[in-house]
């Protein structure tokens, strides 16, 4: 199994995200749902940013977990947020407690109206990448 990060040099310099990766060879593909703050007594993990985020990336630590996998193997990042201006820069300092920073996943991020439940701020869902054996 081989995963490979590039960046094109004809391409603008990604601040925290890779433009491509690419997985190849014998393994398993793992689709993470949408994770949120909501801890395992099924509450909100508080009204504000940090803490949800925090609680979605322990909630995909464990999601990760149950496939045997980690963030190593994450390769890809969609993440929701509902106010893009305040809440990049938290997210990506948090996020970055948990993937490598020197090969983090792709990542898309995209501003929305509303999450689907009331109170949510932040959602990520993730794809990974579990080499066989």
């Amino acid at each position: 199994m081989s995963v490979r990060y590039a960046n094109p040099v004809s391409m603008h310099k990604p601040p925290g995200y890779t433009h491509v990766v690419v997985a190849t060879g014998p393994g398993q593909t793992i689709y993470l749902s949408g994770q949120v703050g909501i801890g395992p007594d099924g509450k909100l993990a508080g009204a504000d940013f940090h803490s949800q985020t925090i609680q979605l990336f322990e909630n995909m630590k464990s999601a990760l977990a149950e496939a045997g996998a980690s963030f190593e193997n994450v390769i890809k990042f969609n993440v929701y947020v509902t106010d893009a201006a305040s809440q990049l820069a938290p997210y990506r300092e948090i996020r970055d407690r948990y993937v490598s920073v020197s090969t983090p996943p792709a990542s898309t991020l995209v501003q929305v109206p509303r999450l689907a439940l009331e109170g949510l701020l932040v959602e990520v869902e993730a794809i990974a990448f579990l080499p066989a054996g």
